[in-house]
């Protein structure tokens, strides 16, 4: 019986040895540029795959806490990306410089650029182009339907606006001259979707305002970031131009987290139902399903 035993084994050994060895692929190594790319990457519970995140991924705070950080979303510098060895690069379409992003892909790396439009529909898109580039099509897919599904218990309570208050997005004060956001910006877009009209909706992008146009466009309400460029917004109401509009008399000045407002992602239906609460205090409230 021993021998039998022994002799089972030694013809057993080659068999051993033939069988091939399953390697277990190599965790992703993610860099994530735009604040919004780091969000989805976090709603898809792809966190531990990122080792690099861009000045601007705020939100979840932990991310900027945890992971290497590879500069602003629109100066970045190639070596510092490629130190952390990344296997995929993520970066949404306002990153750059173009050289930077040039000299990673020659070095061999992935970028899937991900589109910034500023619109629901282009929310769902980022989801999307995101899920897939990490194989994650079932959890976007949920993502996506609950995105959307926000958006429109948004436009019933958008139903209630009787009439649109005339609101001015300040980015910035520099030297009491406003930067306000026109037409194309996310500014614009965000107050469309809280309901109110944009009165520089006749300039295109982010452009100063004089002192007489800011008069003549005659805001109802000031809205600004809490930690804009220029710093925490200051009381504005102090300036002469504003203290002649509208705005100034019903002391209407809204200051709400930049990232959650313009940063058009998962959580912008919230964001903008936050603005529209202040904008229209106790008339668009409906419960939620």
């Amino acid at each position: 019986m021993t021998m039998l035993s022994r002799r089972a084994v030694l013809l057993a050994t080659p068999l051993l040895f033939a069988a091939p060895r399953i390697r277990a692929a190599a965790p992703r190594r993610i860099v994530s540029i735009g604040g919004a790319v780091t969000e989805i990457l976090y709603r898809l519970g792809h966190e531990a795959e990122i080792v690099g995140v861009d000045s601007t991924s705020q939100y979840p705070a932990e991310a900027l806490k945890t992971k290497a950080n590879v500069g602003y979303v629109r100066a970045l510098g190639a070596e510092g990306v490629l130190s952390l060895s990344p296997t995929l690069v993520l970066a949404g379409e306002g990153a750059g410089p173009p050289d930077a992003l040039h000299l990673i892909a020659q070095a061999g790396i992935p970028i899937v650029r991900v589109p910034e439009e500023p619109s629901p529909a282009g929310i769902v898109k980022r989801v999307e182009v995101i899920a897939q580039a990490v194989e994650e099509a079932d959890r976007g897919n949920a993502l996506a339907r609950e995105i959307e599904q926000d958006f429109a218990l948004l436009s019933k309570e958008r139903v209630r606006v009787t009439r649109p208050v005339r609101a001015l997005f300040v980015l910035s004060l520099q030297n009491g001259r406003p930067l306000v956001g026109g037409a194309g910006t996310t500014a614009d877009a965000v107050l469309a979707l809280a309901g109110a009209t944009n009165v520089a909706s006749s300039l295109t992008g982010w452009k100063p305002l004089s002192d007489e146009g800011l008069i003549a466009a005659a805001p109802e309400a000031i809205v600004m970031m809490q930690n804009g460029p220029g710093g925490n917004a200051s009381d504005p109401f102090g300036l002469p131009a504003f203290a002649a509009t509208p705005a100034a008399t019903a002391r209407r000045l809204i200051v709400m987290d930049g990232v959650y407002l313009l940063g058009f992602g998962p959580r912008t239906p919230a964001a903008a139902r936050d603005l529209m609460r202040a904008l229209y205090p106790g008339q668009t409230e409906t419960s939620r399903p």
